[in-house]
C-alpha cells in the first residue's frame, strides 16, 4: 500500500479568488486574492497536495457551463504557477438536482483522499462558509474558516488564506511558525 500523504482542501470563491456577491464564472471577473500564490507555494514546499473543492450550482441553474468553470481554474493555475494538484467541482443545486458532491456533503474531499492516498488526520479544509467546515468534518479533515461572512462561532477562524497557512504550518512545526515561514522562503509583505 502506498504511503499516506497530506493535503489542504481549498474552497474557491472567497478563499482563492475575490467573492463578488454572485456567481464567479467569467475569467475577466475572476480575481485571485492577494497572497494566494505565495500561500500555495508555502503549503506545497511543506509537502501538501493542494486540492480545490468548489460548489458550482450555476451550472445546474443554466447560468454557465463546465467550460466556464475550467477557464477560471486555468486562470487560477496560471496565477499560482500550476501548483494546484486537482480541481473538483459540484455542478448541482438542490433546486435542480441532488448530489453528494455538493458541500456540506463530502464526496469531493473523499475523491481527493482516495486519489492521492491521503491521511485525513494530516489534511485541512480551508473555506469561507460553514458548509465547507461540515464537508471537512464528514471526511475526517480539520477545518479553518476564513473571513467574516459566516455568523456562527466556528473556530479556528482567521482573516484570509495567508493567515490559515500560518496556522497550518504552525501545527506542522510548532516551534516557530514565523521561522518556518522564513525557512520556506515566504513572508507576508
Amino acid at each position: 500500500m502506498p504511503a499516506l500523504n497530506k493535503a489542504v482542501f481549498l474552497d474557491r470563491d472567497g478563499v482563492l479568488n475575490q467573492e463578488i456577491g454572485h456567481y464567479v464564472w467569467e475569467p475577466e471577473k475572476f480575481v485571485v486574492l492577494e497572497g494566494v500564490p505565495q500561500s500555495l507555494a508555502a503549503l506545497k514546499q511543506a509537502g501538501y497536495h493542494l486540492i480545490v473543492v468548489t460548489n458550482q450550482a450555476g451550472i445546474a441553474k443554466g447560468l454557465y457551463t463546465p467550460h466556464d468553470v475550467q477557464a477560471c481554474h486555468a486562470k487560477l493555475q496560471a496565477a499560482c504557477g500550476n501548483l494546484i494538484d486537482a480541481f473538483y467541482y459540484a455542478p448541482g443545486h438542490p433546486s435542480v438536482s441532488e448530489s453528494l458532491s455538493r458541500k456540506p456533503d463530502s464526496l469531493m474531499l473523499e475523491k481527493g483522499l482516495a486519489r492521492f492516498h491521503l491521511d485525513p488526520t494530516q489534511c485541512w479544509m480551508v473555506g469561507d462558509r460553514y458548509r465547507d467546515m461540515q464537508a471537512g468534518q464528514k471526511a475526517g479533515v480539520r477545518g479553518i474558516l476564513v473571513g467574516e461572512e459566516e455568523t456562527n462561532n466556528y473556530q479556528p477562524r482567521v482573516a484570509d488564506l495567508p493567515a490559515a497557512v500560518q496556522l497550518i504550518l504552525q501545527a506542522d512545526y510548532p516551534v516557530s511558525a514565523t521561522a518556518n515561514l522564513l525557512l520556506l522562503g515566504w513572508h507576508n509583505t
